[in-house]
């Protein structure tokens, strides 16, 4: 079973990670995460840029470096940055210090205050200590975008229950882009007629 929206429970249980933000307006957190790639985030961007919406980019050092000038885009276009690890780690298949070197690393190139985990996995050792600098940033709707057996038309389904002060993670990295460029203008143009609007997470 997917499990789009995690319980309510997971504030309380995991309260070093944010998993929401309580809003009055109907405001939303889009993220994507993996990027920045050339075969998609240009589409994302200018996407967002027709909704005059700004969304938060965890990306993955190495592309940082990769594509520099798609890099600088998203922050010149308004958007926020976190922190997604250099090589985009497993923290359960990865040392504690070869990870937080590979946080460390993106700190160098890119200084943030946003962290998300890679897979949505961290170790408590290792959220405590990210956690002394930066907001562990989760989600409260998870796209399934990444997962091709998930239909397009069940992750709209899902959109609908999407509520203010939800983070929602979607992805931008080439191996869906196909997928992203059919699927988010018909999730954006969804999420608008519910009248939201995304705002970058702040530090």
């Amino acid at each position: 079973m997917k499990l789009f929206k995690p319980p309510r429970l997971t504030d309380w249980v995991f309260p070093r990670l944010r998993w929401r933000f309580s809003v009055s307006e109907p405001i939303i957190f889009i993220t994507f995460d993996d990027g920045p790639n050339p075969e998609i985030t240009p589409f994302v961007l200018d996407l967002l840029k027709e909704y005059n919406w700004k969304a938060t980019f965890f990306c993955v050092g190495q592309n940082a470096l990769k594509y520099p000038e798609l890099f600088q885009r998203i922050t010149d276009e308004g958007h926020a940055i976190g922190n997604h690890t250099m090589q985009h780690f497993n923290a359960l298949k990865t040392e504690k210090e070869v990870y937080l070197a590979s946080f460390r690393e993106f700190e160098q190139n890119h200084p943030t205050t946003l962290f998300r985990p890679p897979y949505g996995r961290i170790k408590p050792s290792i959220a405590k200590e990210i956690g002394k600098s930066h907001q562990i940033i989760m989600w409260s709707w998870l796209s399934y975008d990444y997962d091709l057996t998930v239909s397009n038309e069940k992750i709209l389904s899902e959109a609908t229950r999407i509520k203010k002060g939800d983070i929602l993670v979607l992805h931008d990295n080439a191996k869906i882009a196909e997928r992203q460029r059919e699927l988010l203008p018909q999730l954006f143009k969804l999420l608008h007629e519910k009248g939201f609007e995304s705002k970058p997470i702040s530090a």
